[in-house]
């Protein structure tokens, strides 16, 4: 018999995990199932020590187009079409190719005997909040209501997220001409004056001594700089995928100046929506927490919701838990603790994210309301200076010739 390794919840909500010998995968699932246990996975051992090595790499599909094919697939098996004919029809007729590999290689799964949950975790790029979801979904009887609610909790995440890069895209494109036009003006308009001013011997003010010098050393050095700035994203690139680097990352978001503040709510906001999500759809808390914190895109906001899992199985408040990793805002904790108290944490979850989300758009927008301008006007003087500073001279030399 083969050696699977076991990942399954009790009554309780606590995690469990162990290697136990089975003739099949089925059969170990069907053997916990059968002591009551919720079973979130089932690997053969060595695939998951080999699986285990790269977890660093994430792998994920197009969000947009996965949403298409739920909203697809609750239509037909709401129709009454069993699930797996549903993946037959839905499967061979998605435009993402790589979207439609996995889900042709999860229909075979089910094919083959496997449940819905087991065949989209064993893809490894779906997100685990969806097939958590999905689990719970199975275990209850209610797939349809569950992959509804996924449904609209990534609808609002897909549209929160547009909205952000849509702030963020005008600036951006501002930032880059500002910076193309800057490097244009040192390294080509700048020294061309300088050779036409060495030829004429003229005697120059401080100022245009100082712009020369930045222009014809910038001139010099210009493919160089771009090199070294080529090379330092790139290193930048390969040691912010280490899970080390990622966390120092977020530690040094938290720390900015107003974009910290705005960084560490969305990122509450986007907790709040998963937990909320996970714990109506039936998922104890301690394992919605350890899904959250898989579904997040923070490396330290993962680890903060594994100390505060612990704390929740040690039999602690998640509001008292929550607050005691420095992370979560006083008025979040005070509302999970309302919610908490009165029995809808589920339904306070919902309103901590849309009080955050809320307060992030309006923020980013009176923000960037503020940048536009300020890259104007610093450009504004920057331009002036060149212009002061190159065509003084000219000005001393016309005196001169009177």
């Amino acid at each position: 018999m083969a050696e699977f390794l076991l990942r399954y919840a009790d009554p309780r909500g606590q995690m469990h995990e162990q290697v136990a010998e089975a003739p099949s995968e089925r059969e170990a699932r069907d053997r916990l199932a059968q002591q009551g246990y919720l079973v979130y996975s089932v690997r053969s051992k060595d695939l998951g020590a080999r699986l285990g090595g790269f977890s660093g790499r994430k792998k994920t599909v197009n969000l947009e187009k996965f949403l298409i094919f739920n909203q697809q697939f609750v239509t037909l098996v709401r129709a009454g079409l069993p699930i797996l004919k549903g993946l037959d029809l839905l499967a061979d007729r998605l435009t993402d190719e790589k979207l439609g590999r996995h889900i042709r290689a999860v229909r075979e799964e089910v094919k083959n005997g496997s449940v819905l949950s087991e065949a989209f975790a064993n893809q490894h790029v779906f997100p685990a909040i969806y097939v958590t979801s999905v689990l719970a979904g199975e275990k209850s009887g209610a797939l349809v209501e569950v992959l509804e609610r996924y449904i609209g909790y990534q609808r609002l995440t897909l549209a929160l997220r547009k909205k952000l890069l849509v702030s963020l895209l005008y600036p951006c494109v501002l930032i880059c001409l500002v910076i193309a036009l800057i490097v244009f003006l040192v390294t080509y308009v700048v020294p061309n004056f300088a050779a036409l001013y060495n030829s004429m011997e003229a005697k120059l003010p401080a100022a245009t001594r100082i712009l020369i010098a930045v222009g014809t050393t910038a001139r010099a050095y210009v493919l160089a700089g771009v090199a070294a700035a080529i090379g330092a994203g790139v290193l930048t690139y390969f040691w912010a995928r280490r899970e080390s680097s990622q966390e120092t990352l977020d530690k040094w978001k938290m720390r900015l100046p107003v974009i910290g503040e705005l960084w560490t709510k969305y990122q509450v906001a986007q907790l709040s929506r998963v937990l909320g999500t996970l714990l109506v759809g039936g998922i104890p808390l301690v394992q919605a927490l350890e899904t959250a914190g898989r579904s997040l895109g923070s490396v330290l906001l993962k680890k903060a919701l594994d100390r505060t899992a612990v704390l929740v199985r040690e039999g602690k408040s998640l509001s008292s838990s929550l607050e005691s990793t420095g992370i979560v805002p006083d008025l979040a904790v005070d509302m999970m603790e309302v919610g908490e108290s009165t029995g809808a944490l589920p339904q306070m979850l919902s309103s901590v994210a849309e009080f955050y989300e809320e307060d992030v758009s309006t923020r980013m927008t009176a923000l960037l309301s503020l940048i536009e301008p300020a890259i104007m006007i610093f450009m504004g003087i920057f331009v002036a200076f060149v212009l002061i500073a190159l065509y003084l001279p000219i000005f001393s030399l016309a005196d001169t010739i009177r």
